[in-house]
């Protein structure tokens, strides 16, 4: 596809000096893939959403600066970094697309993650570099079309069957599902304890059908997995892990992902807000001397203020290993929801052209409603949050 788009003429927002509390290795990282974004994301991306196509050749690039699966080790497909620098790569991913981000984040978080640590070695060793060069694809199959909120709930089930399981179900809003290689799957097995596995494309009986029809995440592939009767080797489930803890530890990680990620969106809206408003004349000044558009600009910057701060904090503790999956929670309905209300607020700015792709605010918009809902919604986070302040659970 051949793009037309203005220069990306981003800049980065540091109104706290954030970036002081970074290592020289995170603003490397960081700095790299905003110079990839710049070069090959933002000339292609509004043409791409336009068409409702994936760039499925960004997932090479995106193996080539190191977005899969930053934080694990080198030997299994990683790049050795910290839990921060795996923060920096996704905002600045985000930055670009929500849909790009999620094609590292799945990739990184929800299959090579629990690969790591949950497969034996022999499934590490045989999945885990080419996932973590680009060569595999992968997506991860827990969402049902009747379980969402209420994984627990899940109706995929694996019966024995000697030196082989049998996989029937389905599973609904899997990112990158049409065009993976393998699956990461959870399913219940004859006691209906949740079993997490590896399942290869190519296996008979397995499909993925493409969902179409989106308004938000126009540029990232999402689809079904169908399992009929399909044979998984024992070799290929994982020996050790039993019930939710597994795939809530995935998400976990991916939620992380996603709290920095989000600011990544929010900071091109309103960098792209404060421009126009300091080129666009009306009544004989720039609309950015008028109060009630500094009121939004100076609600926005302090808005992402606070959300960096949280995520810096979060970084600090992922390190530590101190992170809990509630702090993870808020952060992650936090910073998103605050993404969602700044493209709001930018596209009132840009008036009439803040629903165009010259500017990339509505493409944001649309992608920020649906990170709002994905890996955990915006009101089942808020009850993550209440039952780990009150000690109740809403859920029961």
């Amino acid at each position: 596809m051949k793009s037309n788009h203005k220069e990306d003429r981003y800049q980065h927002h540091d109104y706290y000096q954030i970036d002081e509390l970074l290592s020289e290795d995170h603003l490397l990282a960081r700095q790299v893939v905003r110079d990839w974004v710049k070069q090959e994301v933002s000339p292609i991306i509004e043409e791409y959403t336009d068409q409702a196509k994936c760039p499925v050749h960004l997932f090479k690039g995106l193996a080539e600066i190191g977005a899969f699966g930053p934080s694990l080790p080198i030997e299994y497909g990683g790049q050795g970094m910290d839990e921060i620098a795996y923060g920096v790569i996704m905002q600045e991913l985000e930055r670009g697309d929500s849909g790009i981000r999620s094609m590292a984040s799945v990739q990184g978080s929800l299959v090579m993650y629990p690969i790591y640590k949950y497969a034996s070695e022999d499934q590490k060793k045989k999945y885990l570099p080419k996932l973590g060069s680009g060569e595999l694809i992968g997506c991860f199959g827990l969402t049902e079309p009747d379980h969402g909120s209420d994984p627990g709930s899940m109706k995929t089930r694996v019966k024995d069957n000697g030196d082989h399981y049998i996989l029937n179900g389905s599973k609904l809003w899997i990112t990158n599902s049409p065009i993976a290689d393998l699956a990461v799957v959870w399913a219940k097995d004859d006691q209906s304890i949740i079993r997490g596995m590896v399942v290869e494309k190519d296996s008979k009986g397995f499909s993925a059908p493409e969902i179409h029809g989106k308004w938000s995440l126009r540029a990232s592939i999402t689809g079904e997995l169908v399992f009929e009767d399909v044979k998984v080797p024992k070799s290929q489930v994982f020996p050790t892990i039993e019930g939710l803890k597994g795939p809530l530890s995935c998400l976990s990680k991916a939620r992380y992902g996603i709290a920095w990620g989000a600011i990544g969106a929010a900071l091109d809206c309103y960098d792209t807000a404060l421009r126009y408003s300091l080129e666009r004349i009306q009544f004989g000044k720039p609309i950015g001397q008028f109060q009630l558009t500094q009121k939004k600009l100076a609600e926005m910057i302090t808005e992402i203020t606070k959300a960096q701060l949280l995520a810096w904090r979060l970084g600090t503790l992922a390190n530590q290993g101190k992170a809990s999956p509630a702090q993870i929670s808020m952060a992650k309905r936090n910073n998103v929801y605050t993404a969602l209300t700044i493209a709001r607020e930018s596209r009132q700015i840009l008036g009439g052209m803040g629903i165009t792709n010259e500017y990339p605010i509505m493409r944001h918009m649309m992608n920020l409603e649906t990170v709002l809902t994905y890996e955990g919604t915006h009101d089942v986070h808020l009850l993550i949050t209440g039952m780990d302040v009150t000690g109740l659970n809403a859920f029961a």
